[in-house]
């Protein structure tokens, strides 16, 4: 048995005054297995401000608003108008309470924009749409019939159905913006005119003196037989108004959902209008159970950076035959060796408003970030 050399000392090996310094980490092993939130109540967002969220949800207590964030693992997974959502928490919708959004449900549809034709970073505008109503004014402000192509190329990216809806035909005829979409299977709502609206796929909706507006005194500018004809197409559908400010969305919306969403006027000097409102609000429509509408604050814009030439092309009904003759990785330019679209509207295949309507898709084509590198 050996013994401890003659210099050992104990009390050097002494380590009872020894303290641990505690882990930052925890003694609880890390996971990557997130929690299901399998009780997590399913609503609908139906407005975003400020990193808040209101949502309307449905349960044994009845229908009501609820306000709630997101959770921490959802920070990169932007939450908007329209997304149907898990919640928990405190669901009372009590003054002051707060729940917390832990899952977003797959989407059926995305309306989304870029900044401009240049821009590649995404935003959504709205999310489970199936209807696009396009609202523009026949005057005050001026039509635009960019923005209404811009508008139709993302709904038919997005697998969204168009509708364009014509206010204000009491200042000025709407014949002709109307025929520069004659040849298009595009829905086409007119409020009362003095002349009959062109025949198709237009459908021109006259006045009805018997019926009256629902809605605030105020919807004076938008004639009753245009508000049935949307009320009864808009029925069993979750539709969302796009439009530039002061044709007339927050007015509509009001007259259809009886909400007192703020109104303006339009700026005698420039022609715009202003914004009245400031962010998307989907409202339920009355009396049609899943029926859904989404104001959505004045777009001067849609920017289609993130939507692929061909796509864009093909959003142009009738110009898009002429892509099968159109050379492999053609830019559809003004003067491209080969392109197709030259030819085809000059053969007529386009109609009356052919050139038009080829200058306005060269126009959206020329503000991308791929039309001077030819990029795809």
């Amino acid at each position: 048995m050996s013994r401890p050399g003659r210099d050992f000392d104990p009390r050097r090996w002494d380590e009872s005054d020894v303290r641990a310094r505690p882990s930052k980490k925890g003694s609880r092993p890390r996971t990557k297995d997130r929690p299901t939130h399998g009780e997590a109540l399913v609503g609908r967002v139906v407005t975003v401000d400020r990193g808040r969220y209101t949502v309307q949800v449905s349960d044994e207590d009845g229908t009501r608003d609820i306000t709630a964030m997101r959770a921490k693992e959802l920070r990169r997974n932007p939450v908007v108008t329209g997304d149907l959502v898990g919640v928990v928490g405190d669901l009372s919708g009590r003054e002051g309470s707060l729940a917390r959004i832990v899952r977003i449900e797959d989407r059926s549809t995305v309306l989304r924009r870029s900044a401009d034709d240049s821009d590649a970073y995404e935003r959504v505008v709205v999310a489970n749409v199936d209807i696009l109503v396009i609202m523009v004014a026949a005057a005050n402000p001026e039509p635009r019939t960019g923005f209404i192509d811009r508008a139709l190329v993302a709904a038919y990216d997005a697998g969204i159905e168009p509708i364009l809806c014509i206010t204000k035909t009491d200042l000025r005829d709407p014949a002709d913006l109307l025929s520069h979409y004659r040849h298009l299977d595009l829905e086409v709502l007119t409020s009362g005119a003095a002349e009959p609206a062109p025949t198709g796929a237009v459908e021109s909706a006259q006045a009805d003196e018997s019926e009256e507006p629902d809605g605030p005194s105020g919807d004076a500018d938008l004639d009753a037989g245009l508000l049935a004809t949307l009320r009864t197409r808009l029925e069993d559908h979750i539709s969302v108004l796009v439009g530039p400010s002061g044709v007339g969305k927050s007015t509509l919306l009001n007259a259809l959902a009886g909400t007192r969403r703020a109104t303006g006027h339009v700026n005698a000097v420039t022609g715009r209008g202003r914004h009245t409102s400031s962010s998307a609000l989907a409202i339920p429509l009355p009396d049609a159970d899943g029926s859904w509408l989404v104001d959505t604050p004045g777009i001067r814009s849609f920017g289609l950076g993130l939507v692929d030439r061909d796509r864009v092309v093909e959003a142009f009904e009738d110009l898009a035959p002429a892509l099968a003759d159109c050379p492999r990785g053609c830019l559809h330019a003004a003067g491209e060796p080969g392109c197709a679209l030259d030819a085809w509207v000059a053969g007529g295949h386009a109609g009356a408003a052919g050139p038009e309507r080829l200058a306005s898709l060269r126009r959206l084509l020329d503000g991308r970030s791929d039309a001077a590198t030819g990029e795809r």
